[in-house]
């Protein structure tokens, strides 16, 4: 089980990602979680939406420079060494992560060469992989409402 994650290359200059977020929210498109990297001039701006297809629309009429691949999401335990515990079995299997970045509460991407190898080796551990339509639903508030 993959979600899709949309990476978007933009000129690192004020306004930029702005443009980006306010047309999703012109969309109704909900970011779930993000990572920016800069490279300089340039950045890759990855996403993680509830739903990718719109927010690949939305990008196409923007003009913006855009892919979309499947990654995988976990949701972890909220206990100490639960991160530590999921990159020993990758690394000890061989797997190598080639970046991670945290979405809201416990979940967190992982982006691996090998999914379905990922896939296979996560799923005696106890963690729960996460599919691109629970990433739809609302979220429940922190705060109780």
């Amino acid at each position: 089980m993959s979600v899709r994650q949309i990476s978007v290359f933009l000129e690192s200059r004020p306004g930029h990602l702005r443009r980006v977020l306010d047309a999703f929210v012109a969309a109704d498109v909900s970011v779930r979680g993000y990572c920016a990297s800069d490279t300089g001039d340039y950045g890759i701006v990855r996403f993680v939406v509830d739903d990718p297809e719109r927010a690949m629309g939305v990008l196409k009429n923007m003009g913006a420079a855009a892919t979309a691949s499947e990654v995988l999401c976990l949701r972890l335990a909220d206990e100490p060494g639960e991160l530590a515990r999921v990159m020993g079995v990758m690394a000890d299997c061989g797997v190598n992560v080639t970046y991670s970045y945290s979405l809201i509460s416990t979940f967190i991407v992982l982006s691996v060469k090998d999914l379905a190898r990922a896939e296979e080796l996560l799923a005696g551990e106890p963690v729960e992989l996460v599919g691109q339509e629970e990433l739809a639903e609302p979220l429940a508030s922190t705060d109780g409402r």
